[in-house]
């Protein structure tokens, strides 16, 4: 028997993206968001919810760009640290020791350390309740060589991405893979 749990976010896991803006004035920001995902394939578009009160909703709006760094293991502590502190009074990526780099495709920067950035141009905005939800065409998938497996696709173990755990506020990394998808079911599919 399965426990009721009320109206909760617990669904697991969620990414851990690192969302790169510039404000009203061109100052580059980040900020970590884990309300997000794919949202289409044609066009190529992802989704992820941010609460007004945050600077880097406020720079959505203005700028209509946006990149998502996608967090990794490597760099856990300062992706924390970009959910912890406002860029209204920060420098984000001075504090972290990392680097902006404007995007040559879309009105918003990325982190040049990060292995692999999706650089978004604004599609639609979603008024949802508390959050409202930016869907971003993704213009391009930037991937740092190293990360690259098979056919120059990004390899989940060669990335090592972090992962949220919601109900328990933790960082998770990615375990092992289980087989193949579109493969394991066919025995199921086929009987």
């Amino acid at each position: 028997m399965k426990k009721s749990l009320g109206p909760n976010t617990l669904v697991y896991p969620t990414p851990v993206w690192v969302i790169g803006t510039y404000d009203q004035h061109g100052k580059a920001n980040v900020m970590t968001a884990a309300w997000g995902g794919i949202c289409c394939s044609k066009p190529p578009c992802l989704a992820v919810s941010l609460r007004e009160a945050t600077y880097t909703h406020g720079s959505i709006m203005a700028r209509g760009a946006f990149t998502v760094n996608v967090g990794v293991e490597k760099y856990a502590a300062e992706v924390d640290y970009f959910g912890l502190s406002s860029g209204r009074s920060a420098d984000k990526f001075a504090a972290a020791g990392l680097t902006a780099v404007k995007s040559d495709v879309v009105d918003a920067p990325y982190l040049a350390e990060f292995p692999l950035v999706l650089e978004c141009r604004l599609k639609q905005i979603v008024e949802i309740g508390l959050h409202t939800q930016f869907i971003g065409e993704i213009i391009d998938v930037k991937a740092a060589e190293e990360i690259l497996g098979e056919n120059n696709i990004p390899d989940i173990a060669l990335l090592k991405p972090l992962i949220f755990s919601p109900g328990g506020r933790k960082y998770h990394g990615v375990g092992q893979m289980i087989g193949e998808a579109f493969a394991l079911g066919k025995r199921l599919r086929d009987k």
